[in-house]
């Protein structure tokens, strides 16, 4: 009778082992996907685009173009039958300093006003990167991205102090939000804009800086259950911004 005794005890000990081990094992399930926020491109531009300068920006600056070009390290040097275009803007300050220059994704509403478009990211995000041109001026960029209590988070994504294309990329740190505690689990972020900033020992008096491809990684992964589309960021939308009465 002991030993039976001792053979339950032993196997209620061992679930007891397993159990907070298969639920860490189930909040671990990734699925981790690459997904394209803009392109830039005119047939698959997620958002029109808003360049605004800060206080000390020059009369009639900056100027904003879609220019026909690309990054041969992404693309290759002769992309066929696409038509490819990148963010790109002109800019001078009346004075060295820490001016700025923001990019911010705009629509028009039903009045014809431009409004604030944050571009939504899908799942739980693990890292950014976008494209940025540079002609070796010591400035540098920021991306601004607002999680779902509204809180906005600013990161560096390093110097521009370079020449030509180049990748600028970072982790999203685990102090930002992603998910909730309650159903929809899922509170994915929102680009709010991307910032360039001068520093005060850089000139300032002529500059020419473009932006392609902003992309993420993130984890797309969604634990089913029934009625599990009720609880999906979208459908939420969907539902309470289309009728919701």
């Amino acid at each position: 009778m002991r030993q039976g005794s001792l053979h339950l005890v032993c196997l209620l000990m061992l679930l007891l082992l397993l159990t907070p081990t298969l639920l860490v094992a189930d909040e671990k399930t990734m699925n981790l996907e690459s997904r394209i926020l803009e392109t830039f491109d005119p047939d698959t531009r997620t958002t029109d685009w808003l360049v605004r300068g800060s206080k000390f920006i020059t009369e009639g600056f900056p100027k904003k173009a879609y220019a026909q070009t690309w990054p041969d390290a992404l693309f290759g040097a002769n992309p066929e039958n696409v038509e490819r275009e990148v963010l790109g803007t002109h800019f001078k300050f009346d004075r060295q300093g820490y001016n700025n220059i923001e990019f911010i994704p705009v629509t028009e509403d039903e009045n014809g006003e431009t409004v604030h478009n944050p571009i939504p990211i899908p799942g739980r995000v693990k890292q950014i990167d976008f494209w940025v041109w540079g002609s070796d001026f010591d400035y540098y960029m920021e991306v601004h991205l607002r999680d779902f209590r509204g809180v906005v988070h600013t990161l560096n994504m390093g110097s521009l102090n370079y020449v030509g294309w180049k990748n600028l990329g970072r982790d999203i740190p685990s102090y930002i939000p992603v998910s909730q505690s309650y159903a929809p689990y899922l509170a994915g972020l929102q680009l709010e804009k991307i910032v360039l900033w001068t520093k005060p020992t850089e000139r300032v008096h002529n500059c020419y800086v473009y932006i392609d491809q902003i992309k993420v990684l993130t984890d797309v992964f969604i634990s089913r259950f029934d009625g599990d589309k009720l609880a999906q960021p979208e459908r939420v939308q969907e539902i309470w911004e289309s009728e919701g009465e």
